[in-house]
């Protein structure tokens, strides 16, 4: 099945690093967010990928066209300037690289993937958010109950320290968890053709109009995911994710 990925927005919250390279490319444990979410489809075989892109386009296609050297060891002979590979880490994904424009909002940037995806069921997520979600799960419940779209409901991670008291004593403190009430858009979506229609023009915010309209017309479901999610929106949230990937990397299949 095709997957959209939107990769196209500015990230000024993370401006330190997205004043040089997109969002996506920020990298934790050495590859950029949109490797680990796209290994997460692969896991599921689902290997054709469709990329929304926008800002700082141009380093997300040089990522993707010099793939195979990036991610290899080689050897150059620079007498006759052959290069030859030694260990290649290669993998059978198709990316197609689409430009949406720059200044195109989440909704446009969907509306315009519609000429490549076609009259087929297609899934769709954000750039920057990673997650254990279990992709094979969530097509069976979208199949199941037959509406337009499914959006995975995630639960997100607190702003601030978690305590709680007993009688004036803290019996538990965790820095920023995750909580257990309350759900977000969490991305991974899937979504049906009739979608795209329901999106008016390049300035449309896929979370406003669209999927208004969608649950006003009772087909848009939640898949509940209750494992681990998590967004990269802030310096913090990417040393979270640095972290988390030398002790084992929850969202890593």
């Amino acid at each position: 099945m095709k997957v959209i990925i939107l990769a196209g927005g500015l990230g000024t919250r993370l401006g330190e690093y997205t004043e040089l390279i997109p969002k996506p490319m920020v990298k934790v444990g050495g590859k950029p967010l949109i490797w680990h979410i796209m290994e997460t489809y692969a896991h599921f075989d689902h290997k054709d990928f469709y990329v929304a892109l926008g800002y700082k386009s141009e380093i997300i296609k040089e990522y993707f066209l010099n793939y195979r050297v990036q991610n290899s060891d080689i050897m150059i002979n620079l007498s006759s300037g052959k290069i030859i590979p030694q260990k290649i880490d290669s993998v059978d994904w198709k990316v197609s690289l689409i430009n949406t424009g720059e200044k195109t909002m989440t909704g446009g940037r969907v509306k315009r993937m519609k000429n490549f995806i076609g009259d087929e069921t297609c899934m769709l997520t954000y750039g920057d958010g990673v997650a254990d979600i279990n992709i094979e799960a969530l097509l069976e419940f979208h199949k199941s109950h037959g509406k337009m779209v499914t959006i995975s409901a995630v639960h997100p991670a607190a702003r601030f320290g978690e305590i709680k008291v007993s009688d004036n004593k803290v019996t538990s403190f965790k820095e920023k968890p995750q909580l257990l009430d309350g759900w977000i858009n969490g991305g991974y979506f899937v979504i049906e053709p009739a979608f795209f229609d329901l999106i008016d023009s390049d300035s449309t915010l896929l979370e406003q109009e669209p999927l208004e309209k969608v649950a006003g017309m009772g087909e848009l479901m939640s898949y509940c995911h209750e494992g681990f999610w998590q967004c990269v929106d802030t310096k913090r949230d990417l040393e979270l994710l640095e972290t988390l990937w030398t002790t084992g990397a929850p969202w890593r299949n």
